[in-house]
């Protein structure tokens, strides 16, 4: 008699389509033999320990045997449930079997599967017939459960019995923990809609026949999260079981934004969740507004961060991020009466469903303390004897990567009060202080950037820095031990790459935990970290380096001074060697900088031990190499390279700008550009086409339209989507120069305000944006916020002006602000003075949506021209060289008129407040115009002239605007991580199979 296996059907994937599960009939088309029906017929049992070995298992592909089909032949011992797991695999690859013949040979079967791809051809590509067969070996011959699991689960280790046999308890128990995760979770509307549902009612604990908005948005998160925590745990045990090598990303930041909407879209399940809300009578869109931003982040570097963990997951990187689960994100920005104020941003207040925390994993970090020395093994060793310890506690959030299952993990750190109590100060009756005292241990992850104007502040933030560092480093190495009995590969296994100097202490941290606790020596210590580290930098001016006072940290962290000064001997020593007794170049290269106040030089740390240091443009580069780190360089110069910034498309386009990822999928003919973003080139080809061009206009007329409706939302001002909307958002500074941009609105208004009638009439109608905000203590950031307030009273008011100008002010911009006016531009502004923006990933998004940018020519901005030609953009202002020499020379250029009667109709208190703007006027004629505003002004004015011409010509616009999506490519995060993975970490892509 027969048995009939049951195979569940295997879900939808994201690009790969789904498929039909086998029918029975096709299972007794099999006709097993007698000897392959009795091993068949047994009862379903836990796999055997051993795996079988790679060498048994055969596999070929052949297209001669069938005219409509490929035949993929599988040679491979005989396995329970063997059948499964290879319809399984080849279903989950998007293939359709058509028919298959089974035949036993002694202990191995024969089973050939003639099988066809999703449209019903043949697999002719030799690439793809490669990566079906690997995919089956790998779940043959591999570690996996194959007999009882749908999904692909490592097995457990079985705890042994009596004899070290395993009891029929043991394996009744492990059959039942299979069955009941035998297959993935199910994403057709129904099943989904149970699932939120359940959230709903068991984990919100609200009745489902009683449920808002903001309910069922966190049924709909925790739905989603369980499917991230599904492929989060099958990516973590690929990993583990193929060891490869990982990176560890280490930030202080990471801006992440809203995650139900990236999330669904990499799980590739968004349409089935809308159909699923659609039938329970919600608007997918209106439970996605419900969702805060995740404010763990102050600006372009914390976007950078969730740009490239994006990147890491979707190209398959055997990756993890590490950072700070802050409790008071970056400021809510509250504007009363044109001046900003600053507000806690209770972001967790309730609560946040997209991380887990994992309460089993913490570890103590010590401050303060004395260092002993101690004789143990037979030698010398320091021991570190800690005054003040606190847990850190791991919060894990599970980052999808999009057309692949990989799913790596961003681990933040949250600061807990020691498990160890004070019992003395219990027992004498001080509990409340031994409290208060452990309480204090929060305070670490509290506040992003604390205020280190005080001691307090700078210890707070020196704080924040190690405790980060020092739980990651102890959560790394001990990933590592669980798999390797020595550290002779620590360096092959492992990469960590430091997001500026905020996480250099880590450094410090790994040779202490491998000299002081592992035992290693120095010079083992030493080598190891040399290789596993590198540097990516963000900062432009000497000037603007991280530096710690020598005697701050010798207090809070005793035994990483006494390292850092043993490396800097080293260092010293080795530069003697090399140049002499120059006490001048020794001075500006050591670590220890020497003067009133001793400080510790932390890029100097970083360049000296990691063996990569990385501009974030090529013009950035080329700074580094001439003003920020020339000495380093001279001495190294083969460590120093450039990785320009990029972002991710799929936040930055198929999230937030829908209406435009399927246009350029249309067009294209392919979605393919998700991942293979330098496909976008093709979008030249059709760049004369008018259909293509209306339906680009209409694209962006949709989202323009809006962005109106949430200007009229936030500010009460309704403004017209036939303006050209020219935007510049990004944080409040004076070398990104909001003042100039303020300054020629005020020109504008002033010109169309002396203007007859008939004049106005050839006015190009503007709505101009600003957004961003200013640090807590940035007195003159907070005065350009406050003129920009007064600026737009007046000019809004003004009936003379009517709709052609408008100057509206976003209060507290943030990424999902962003999702929105990006799309919705037409103009975007990046005017910082050149040589001051390191490489700037705003105007990508802008690039990317089709949004022109007017630019300096700064940072990134030198690569944009080249990929899309100026004659795309409208450039203005002095090059870096010029600025360079502008300020050698100790010249302040002489002001243009133009710019002289704006800055007098400030002064003149025409937009009032006279003394309060007088700051900013003075920062321009009296105190050497640093920024250069008076010398770039005309040629701004010339650009911002001839965007309007262009804007007159609708036609030519749109080209113009299709050309920079078109050249935008370049600056994906994907070609970013590809060229740090290549050159920097040597890493490669480990995708899960399953």
């Amino acid at each position: 008699m027969s048995t009939i296996v049951f195979f569940p059907t295997c879900p939808s994937l994201p690009i790969i389509p789904s498929f039909p599960p086998p029918s029975l009939s096709f299972w007794s088309s099999l006709k097993p033999t007698t000897k392959l029906r009795s091993r068949l017929s047994g009862r379903l049992r836990p796999v055997a320990a051993a795996a079988p070995l790679a060498s048994e298992t055969t596999i070929t592909a052949d297209n001669a045997d069938s005219p409509d089909a490929t035949a993929i032949v599988i040679r491979a011992r005989n396995r329970v449930g063997l059948l499964r797991v290879i319809t399984r695999v080849l279903g989950v690859l998007g293939l359709r079997i058509d028919r298959a013949t089974v035949e036993a040979d002694g202990d191995f079967f024969l089973k050939t599967f003639f099988v066809v791809d999703s449209h019903g051809a043949k697999i002719e590509d030799f690439d793809s017939l490669e990566r079906i067969k690997n995919a089956i070996r790998d779940a043959i011959d591999g570690g996996f459960d194959l007999a009882m699991s749908g999904r692909s689960e490592i097995v457990p280790r079985r705890r042994a019995g009596v004899g070290g046999l395993v009891s029929g308890e043991e394996k009744g128990r492990t059959v039942r923990f299979f069955e009941m995760m035998d297959g993935f979770l199910k994403n057709d509307p129904v099943s989904l809609q149970k699932d939120i549902l359940d959230h709903v009612e068991f984990t919100v604990a609200r009745s489902r026949f009683n449920i808002d908005d903001f309910e069922a948005y966190q049924g709909m998160a925790h739905s989603v999260r369980d499917r991230l925590i599904e492929r989060w745990h099958d990516t973590q045990q690929f990993f583990k079981k193929k060891d490869p090598k990982r990176l560890y990303y280490l930030s202080l930041e990471f801006l992440m934004g809203r995650s139900l909407s990236n999330s669904i879209i990499n799980l590739g399940v968004k349409d089935q969740y809308m159909d699923a809300l659609n039938q329970l009578g919600f608007s997918f869109e209106i439970l996605a507004e419900q969702e805060g931003d995740a404010a763990l982040g102050n600006g372009g570097l914390a976007r950078l961060s969730a740009c490239q963990m994006d990147s890491l997951a979707t190209m398959d990187f055997p990756a993890w991020g590490y950072g700070l689960r802050y409790q008071y994100g970056l400021f809510r920005q509250v504007i009363l009466d044109g001046f900003q104020h600053e507000q806690p941003d209770y972001w967790l207040n309730f609560g946040n469903p997209w991380e887990i925390e994992r309460v089993h994993v913490s570890y103590a970090v010590k401050f303060y303390g004395t260092v002993e020395e101690k004789h143990l093994n037979g030698k010398n060793c320091k021991v570190w004897i800690p005054g003040e310890t606190v847990e850190a506690v791991a919060y894990d959030n599970p980052i999808p990567g999009y057309g692949t299952r990989n799913t790596i993990n961003l681990r933040l750190w949250a600061a807990k009060p020691s498990g160890q109590y004070d019992m003395e100060s219990f027992g004498t009756g001080d509990y409340i202080n031994a409290i208060i005292d452990r309480q204090k241990a929060e305070t670490i992850s509290s506040v992003l950037y604390p205020d280190d104007r005080s001691y307090q502040g700078k210890e707070l933030r020196l704080k924040q820095q190690y405790f980060f560092v020092s739980a990651s480093v102890q959560d790394i190495i001990r990933r590592f031990k669980d798999s390797h009995s020595s550290f002779d590969k620590f360096h092959e296994k492992v990469a960590l790459q430091l997001n500026d100097t905020h996480p250099s202490l880590a450094i410090v941290e790994v040779i202490r935990v491998l000299v002081d606790e592992e035992h290693l020596s120095w010079k083992e210590a030493w080598d190891i970290a040399c290789n596993i580290f590198s540097y990516t930098t963000h900062t432009v001016v000497p000037e603007g380096l991280e530096k710690i006072p020598v005697d701050l940290l010798g207090s809070l962290l005793p035994r990483h001074l006494q390292i850092i000064y043993d490396i800097n001997f080293s260092f010293t020593e080795e530069l003697k060697q090399r140049f002499g007794l120059d006490y001048d170049r020794l001075s500006r290269m050591s670590i220890i900088e020497e003067g009133a106040v001793k400080n510790i030089r932390m890029a100097n740390l970083s360049i000296v031990v990691c063996h990569n240091v990385n501009g974030v443009s090529r013009a950035h580069l080329d700074t580094l190499k001439s003003k920020v780190f020339k000495d380093f360089y001279e001495l190294w110069p083969q460590k120093f390279h450039h990785k320009t910034n990029g972002i991710t498309q799929r936040r930055w386009v198929v999230v937030s700008n829908p209406g435009l990822c399927d246009l350029i999928t249309k067009w294209l003919g392919t979605d393919a550009w998700i991942r293979e973003v330098d496909l976008l080139l093709g979008l030249r080809e059709h760049v004369e086409n008018k259909e293509l061009q209306l339906e680009w206009r209409t694209v962006r007329r949709v989202n323009k339209i809006r962005l109106v409706e949430f200007i009229e939302a936030m500010t009460g001002m309704k403004v017209s989507p036939d303006a050209m909307f020219d935007v510049q958002i990004k944080r409040i500074h004076e070398y990104k120069r909001q003042l100039l941009n303020i300054l020629g609105i005020i020109h504008r208004y002033d010109c169309i305000k002396n203007m007859k009638d008939s004049e106005r009439k050839r006015v190009v109608p503007r709505v101009c944006i600003i957004g961003g905000k200013a640090a807590p203590g940035y007195e003159m950031a907070k005065k350009i916020i406050k003129l920009c307030h007064s600026v737009g009273e007046k000019i809004n008011s003004d009936p003379d002006i009517g709709d052609l100008l408008k100057l509206i002010f976003i209060p507290d911009y943030n990424v999902s602000v962003a999702e929105l006016v990006i799309p919705g531009s037409d103009l975007s502004q990046h005017i910082s003075t050149a040589g001051h923006e390191a490489s700037g990933t705003g105007s990508m998004k802008f690039l990317i949506n089709g949004c022109l940018l007017l630019a300096t020519a700064d940072g990134s901005t030198l690569e944009i021209i080249d990929e899309i030609g100026e004659e795309n953009m409208f450039i203005c202002g002095a090059k870096i060289h010029e600025v360079a020499m502008m300020r050698e020379n100790g010249e302040a250029p002489k002001l243009p008129l133009e710019l002289v009667h704006v800055l007098r109709m400030v002064r003149d208190g025409y937009f009032g407040h006279e003394e309060y703007f007088k700051p900013l006027c003075d920062s321009i004629e009296s105190a050497g115009d640093f920024y250069l505003l008076g010398h770039d002004f005309p040629s701004y004015l010339e650009a911002q002239a001839a965007a309007d011409k262009a804007f007159v010509d609708q036609e030519t616009w749109t080209k113009m605007s299709i050309l920079s999506t078109a050249g935008s490519g370049k600056f994906s995060s994907d070609r970013t991580i590809g060229d740090y993975a290549a050159e920097t970490w040597g890493i490669e892509p480990c995708r899960c199979p399953f």
